[in-house]
C-alpha cells in the first residue's frame, strides 16, 4: 500500500504537489487505502491522546458500553469542545484535497468518532462498513464515501492496527442490500490468494485514508496500552446522510470550509459525547 511522505511545504501551505495528489487519487482507486504522513501537529494529538485516555475508564464503567462486535474493541468518540477542536484535525486541508479529487466538490463529513483497541481482545469479523450501491455489478462505481482514520498513538500490527484488504473496494459480492456485512470465508479465502491482508504500521498524527466499502477487520492488541483511533467519514454531495455531529454553539465559525461541510448539530453546553455511542455487531 502507499503511504506518502507528506513535506513541511505541503503543511505549511495546505496543499499537496501534483505528484502526491495523484499518487493518492491512483492508490485509492486501485488499493482503496492510502496513508498521508504527519499531517496533524504533534501537540493537538497529544492533547487528544491525553483526554481520550483519561475519558476510557468511564466509557467503559457504562453497563452498556459501547462494544464493537467483542470486549476488545470499544467505540469512542474524541471531546468535541474547545480546547481540543483543531482545524488540522477536523477540516485538514491536505485530507480534504484527497477526499475532493476522489469523490468530488460539495464534500460533507457527517461523522467525529473513533475506536479503540483494548489489551487483551480479539480480532473483528471482516467487512466493509458499506457495501456496493447495487446488488449484482459487474464493475465496481466509483468511490461515495472515505474513512480518515487518525490514530493519537502510534499503530502497529503489535497494538492493535486495522487489518485491511487491499483491492476488496471493487469486489461486487456485498451491496447494500445484502443484508450482512460480514465477509465469508469462502470470499476472503478468493482475495487472500490474490492480494494478502495487511496491518499498516502507522504514526500518530497520520491519516489512513479508506474507501468505505474497504474490507477490514479490527485485530488484538497484545500490549497493555489502549490504541485510541480517530474517525471521520467524507461523503459525496449526494449520499443522503441525516446523522449529525454535536458540537457546542459558538464554534460554528471554526468548521466553514470551501471544499467541505461539517454536518454539526450545536448544543448548549458540552455535549454529552461519553454516552454517545451503542454497542453493535453485524448480522450472522
Amino acid at each position: 500500500m502507499i503511504s506518502i511522505p507528506v513535506t513541511p511545504e505541503e503543511k505549511q501551505s495546505g496543499r499537496l504537489t501534483a505528484d502526491h495528489l495523484t499518487q493518492a487519487e491512483q492508490a485509492l482507486r486501485a488499493d482503496g487505502i492510502v496513508i498521508l504522513e504527519d499531517v496533524v501537529d504533534t501537540g493537538h494529538i497529544e492533547a487528544l491522546r491525553e483526554r481520550m485516555m483519561e475519558d476510557l475508564p468511564r466509557i467503559l464503567a457504562r453497563p452498556d458500553a459501547p462494544y464493537n462486535f467483542n470486549v476488545g474493541n470499544v467505540q469512542q468518540d474524541p471531546p468535541p469542545f474547545p480546547p481540543y477542536l483543531f482545524r488540522d484535525v477536523l477540516v485538514n486541508d491536505l485530507i480534504i484535497s484527497v477526499t475532493r479529487a476522489t469523490i468530488g466538490s460539495g464534500l460533507k463529513n457527517s461523522y467525529y468518532s473513533g475506536n479503540t483497541a483494548l489489551p487483551g481482545g480479539t480480532r473483528q469479523p471482516v467487512h466493509p462498513d458499506v457495501g456496493q450501491l447495487w446488488p449484482d455489478l459487474e464493475h465496481a462505481t466509483p468511490a461515495f464515501g472515505l474513512v480518515i482514520n487518525l490514530p493519537v498513538v502510534n499503530m502497529s500490527a503489535e497494538n492493535g492496527s486495522t487489518e485491511v484488504w487491499p483491492g476488496t473496494h471493487m469486489d461486487t459480492t456485498y451491496s447494500i442490500l445484502t443484508g450482512s456485512a460480514r465477509i465469508a470465508e469462502k470470499d476472503l479465502a478468493r482475495w487472500h490468494d490474490q492480494r494478502p491482508p495487511l496491518q499498516p504500521t502507522v504514526r500518530a498524527g497520520s491519516a489512513v485514508i479508506r474507501d468505505i466499502r474497504l474490507w477490514h477487520a479490527g485485530m488484538p492488541n497484545h500490549t497493555q496500552t489502549p490504541r485510541p483511533m480517530i474517525a471521520m467519514i467524507h461523503w459525496a454531495r449526494w449520499w443522503h446522510e441525516d446523522e449529525k455531529i454535536a458540537f457546542p454553539k459558538g464554534t460554528e465559525e471554526f468548521f466553514k470550509h470551501p471544499d467541505l461541510r461539517t454536518l454539526g448539530h450545536f448544543v448548549d453546553g458540552e455535549p454529552d459525547y461519553l454516552n454517545h455511542n451503542n454497542a453493535y455487531d453485524l448480522q450472522k
